[in-house]
């Protein structure tokens, strides 16, 4: 065995004692998320009859606690919370109901997320479309044309947050099994008897100044997260035959360092190398790992100011291992083109 896998190894040895669930944090998180996410939402609809600008500060501030419910719902999805896979399923059902996501068909997605991200040969669930500028060079006029618009920051998270709470997560891929359909369909009636019910005692307008805004905004900061925690210059991304599972998680996975206020909000989710190394470690045990461990804060970090470089960050360029923006890479075949017309040249140049 050599040096590196023993590293690897041993590094995962550390995290372990922290993949353990405390049902009374667990319990208490439940408490301070949803309690305040509810009386935020009423605060919201009071404020409504003041100003719809008061109304949209409690709105902004309950997306907060839709994303912090998330990253509950995320954790029952790892069976990380409890003990109890029902418990799990059960809090991740209702969560989900909350969040708009179908519990166990996000389970199997995100698994399989873990289980392949930075994989080059294995990309397409559970992640961002990424493509090699090699593939996109080869790519036709539309391909092209798909991926520009997918990559662009108002299509990403302008559209997306629409597109996935009322596009993708209310329908079911195909081949799904019995659980995973029954599952969907339960959250999505949920989600309509709950908008109905409200509709029915507010008015539709009413429910729809402070539901879309809460919804809308905690989407958009949550695909906003889940990019810039694999979207950065010299994230990993390796083929097959050289993938590593503990390299893909700690070399792939950023340290997203945040204000307390917000590290508590997001759930410790910035710790998202953590989280990758060892999915069992519930949300409130990341920052303890991360601290404990000292390899782990070698970990790529990227502040707030700095994560919005990230954005130009559009094609993976393997030979390099850095991600690259559309403007590097129409210089680099610029420069490549100018290679191959100057090879072309001196072959057809007489010898002497």
């Amino acid at each position: 065995m050599n040096k590196d896998k023993k590293k690897q190894i041993q590094l995962r040895k550390s995290v372990a004692p922290f993949a353990k669930t405390k049902t009374k944090k667990s319990i208490f998180q439940l408490i301070n998320s949803i309690v305040p996410f509810i009386m935020l939402w009423f605060f919201a609809y009071k404020s409504l009859f003041v100003s719809f600008w008061l109304s949209l500060v409690c709105s902004i501030i309950a997306a907060g606690f839709v994303v912090r419910i998330f990253i509950i719902f995320h954790d029952c999805a790892h069976m990380s919370f409890f003990k109890s896979g029902k418990a799990n399923r059960i809090v991740g059902t209702l969560t989900g109901i909350i969040t708009h996501f179908p519990f166990e068909k996000w389970k199997r997605s995100h698994a399989l997320h873990h289980a392949t991200s930075g994989n080059l040969d294995k990309r397409g669930d559970g992640d961002i479309w990424v493509m090699t500028i090699e593939e996109y060079r080869e790519a036709g006029f539309w391909l092209r044309l798909g991926y520009r618009l997918y990559r662009n920051p108002f299509v990403l998270f302008g559209l997306g947050p629409l597109f996935l709470l009322f596009g993708s997560n209310r329908f079911n891929r195909k081949g799904a099994p019995k659980r995973e359909r029954y599952n969907t369909y339960l959250i999505n009636i949920s989600i309509v008897a709950i908008y109905a019910l409200f509709i029915w005692g507010i008015g539709w307008q009413t429910f729809l100044a402070v539901q879309f805004p809460i919804m809308y905004l905690a989407a958009a900061v949550g695909i906003w997260l889940f990019y810039i925690q694999h979207t950065f210059e010299d994230s990993y991304f390796e083929n097959e035959d050289e993938w590593d599972y503990v390299k893909a998680a700690v070399e792939g996975s950023s340290y997203y360092k945040l204000p307390k206020v917000l590290e508590w909000i997001t759930g410790n989710i910035g710790y998202h190398h953590v989280h990758h190394l060892a999915p069992k470690i519930p949300n409130y045990y990341l920052e303890e790992a991360h601290e404990s461990t000292p390899p782990l804060q070698k970990a790529t970090t990227i502040t707030i100011p700095e994560s919005f470089k990230s954005i130009r960050f559009r094609l993976y360029d393997p030979d390099n291992k850095k991600f690259v923006s559309f403007k590097e890479f129409k210089s680099m075949e610029r420069e490549r083109q100018e290679k191959t017309q100057m090879a072309r040249v001196q072959v057809s140049l007489p010898k002497k």
